[in-house]
């Protein structure tokens, strides 16, 4: 979407193009008490409140994974290994705040992971046992995610 604006110095035109932003989710999977891998999930502190996958926006100059990698460390604590790029989610409606366009990612990660950052909460989940409240576009993502799952089990 372009728009005209004036350059507050000369009062030049200029054309502002509004942008959707890009960022980062990170399905984390951690051992859960050495019995199953389970996914790690924060409750946010800022809106909109709920439990969301760890992430966040890409900074200038950063690719997705160095922003996924950061996103996982400032949120859980936990330092991840990537373990590949799942899918790209753009829906104009997937944020309530404003368009996002996040790339997913399915990473590891070895120790307990701690609320940081914007977490209020964290927490190990499976697909039995997800809490309510699920914030974004995020209980589409964990469908896709624990359905491909389900499919490579079922090939063998």
């Amino acid at each position: 979407m372009e728009r005209v604006i004036r350059c507050p110095q000369c009062g030049t035109k200029i054309k502002h193009y509004k942008n959707a932003s890009p960022t980062v989710d990170i399905i984390i999977e951690v051992e859960a008490r050495g019995v199953e891998t389970g996914i790690v999930l924060i409750k946010r502190k800022n809106e909109p409140h709920g439990w969301a996958l760890p992430g966040g926006f890409v900074d200038y100059g950063e690719s997705l994974e160095e922003a996924a990698v950061r996103e996982a460390k400032e949120e859980t604590g936990l330092n991840v290994h990537l373990i590949r790029q799942f899918h790209t989610y753009s829906d104009p409606k997937r944020d309530p705040r404003f368009h996002t366009i996040s790339t997913v990612y399915i990473a590891r990660a070895h120790g307990v992971p701690e609320a940081k950052d914007d977490a209020q909460e964290v927490g190990i989940f499976n697909q039995h046992n997800l809490p309510e409240g699920i914030v974004f576009d995020h209980p589409k993502i964990l469908e896709d995610y624990f359905q491909e799952k389900a499919r490579k089990k079922e090939a063998g």
